[in-house]
């Protein structure tokens, strides 16, 4: 019950977004009504079957914030063995993305616009994936606004019961200071084991590409930070 309660006010202390205005174009906007019955996921608090929802069985990425969507749409067309759900509150990016893989073809994508942190914690089963990806989350580099920040423990405890036994966690920042907090709170897990020990950081993977969030760090002089673990 103590771990319950923990979780419960862990969701609501954390979530994994901040909401920020954006401009809808009307392209985007028409996405919606065109095809969020093909890729969209309305949330309903209880345990979803993927299976299902892909009309396939395949191994489950679930990407957080995908911002505009272009990893996201990369993934979808070099990855095809895999489904992945992505989550992303912010309706442009959603937009955008549904449109890019209408025009692509793409089938193995399905969308949450809600905050993944009830997705995790509602609609996904435990050991139900083989991969979490998180890619550039808010660093809130205020150090007062540190505690909003996303990679936390509470969090990674739930990531943990969400990912199998040899799934993948993969962090990515251009923070310096944020990477060293993603290192220390994942590292302090059992459930974890960087696989860059002793590390800490992992060259970046072939099935991430460099986003438009990534050379906007580089200009700015920041460095880029991958983080991956297997669930142990």
């Amino acid at each position: 019950m103590e771990d319950t309660d923990r979780r419960g006010q862990h969701e609501r202390r954390v979530r994994s977004f901040v909401l920020r205005q954006g401009r809808t174009t009307p392209a985007q906007e028409q996405a919606f009504e065109r095809h969020w019955q093909r890729y969209g996921l309305d949330y309903t608090g209880q345990p979803r079957d993927f299976a299902a929802a892909f009309g396939r069985v395949a191994p489950l990425v679930l990407e957080v914030g995908f911002g505009n969507g272009e990893q996201l749409r990369h993934a979808a067309q070099h990855e095809p063995q895999r489904n992945f759900i992505g989550v992303e509150v912010h309706r442009p990016g959603v937009g955008r993305l549904m449109n890019a893989l209408a025009a692509d073809g793409s089938d193995n994508v399905r969308i949450y616009r809600h905050d993944a942190v009830e997705v995790l914690a509602h609609e996904v089963v435990p050991a139900g994936l083989d991969e979490v990806r998180i890619y550039f989350p808010d660093p809130w580099p205020k150090k007062r606004h540190h505690k909003r920040r996303l990679v936390q423990p509470g969090f990674i405890d739930l990531v943990a019961t969400r990912v199998r036994a040899g799934g993948l966690l993969h962090l990515a920042t251009d923070w310096a200071e944020y990477a060293e907090q993603m290192h220390a709170v994942v590292g302090a897990s059992a459930h974890w084991r960087n696989l860059a020990e002793p590390g800490p950081w992992s060259p970046r993977p072939a099935w991430r590409i460099e986003t438009h969030f990534e050379r906007r760090g580089l200009r700015l002089g920041h460095g880029v930070f991958d983080l991956l673990f297997v669930r142990t």
